[in-house]
């Protein structure tokens, strides 16, 4: 029973592997088929730039991230100066008209940022041992900032676990902002990737 146990665990980590890899890859092939026009296109008042979903999911992944391993952010002052965002934050707690300001400056160098950020992901991933993923990184009682969101509703009675959080945090998040993203390709007259 032990060694099922070991192979089902190998199994959900390699799937996370894949998966995640898979997510990067449609957000490289995004940003890869886009120019800055595309993605700083301000289509009408309540409707968010292509720019915010993908500063926003690449720099709370990279927060994340953190949150998950105890290895510092990418981003920092040098990412800052270089990328140079009209908004230097990923937005969680602003409102939709703060955020439909928000613009990439430098294209290149986010896109950078961003292989950055997946690939140290994928790096980590690759050796992660399954046990790991059940460590708590948040125990309940939740704090207000995790209690109404969707790690919250999935977390087990202990609280939320690495597992979790790379599911939610990092993959399904990326999900949701990427059908986001493919939506908005629409508004730029550019079509979907994937079917």
């Amino acid at each position: 029973m032990a060694s099922a146990r070991l192979d089902d665990a190998d199994l959900l980590v390699d799937s996370l592997r894949r998966r995640m890899a898979a997510m990067h890859s449609l957000y490289y092939q995004a940003v890869d088929s886009m120019e800055l026009e595309h993605v700083n296109h301000f289509e009408r008042p309540g409707v968010l730039p292509i720019a915010f979903s993908l500063f926003h999911y690449t720099n709370m992944h990279d927060a994340s991230f953190f949150v998950l391993t105890s290895i510092p952010p990418v981003w920092d002052e040098s990412w800052r100066a270089t990328v140079e965002m009209a908004i230097d934050d990923h937005g969680k707690e602003r409102t939709v008209d703060e955020m439909e300001q928000q613009r990439i400056g430098d294209y290149d160098a986010f896109k950078a940022y961003q292989r950055a950020v997946f690939e140290r992901t994928e790096q980590h991933l690759a050796s992660i041992e399954p046990e790991a993923l059940r460590r708590v990184v948040i125990p309940r009682p939740f704090p207000d900032v995790i209690a109404s969101t969707f790690s919250a509703r999935c977390a087990g009675p202990d609280g939320v676990t690495a597992l979790d959080g790379f599911e939610c945090w990092l993959y399904q998040h990326g999900l949701r902002h990427m059908g986001e993203i493919e939506l908005a390709r629409g508004l730029v007259g550019l079509g979907g990737m994937t079917s």
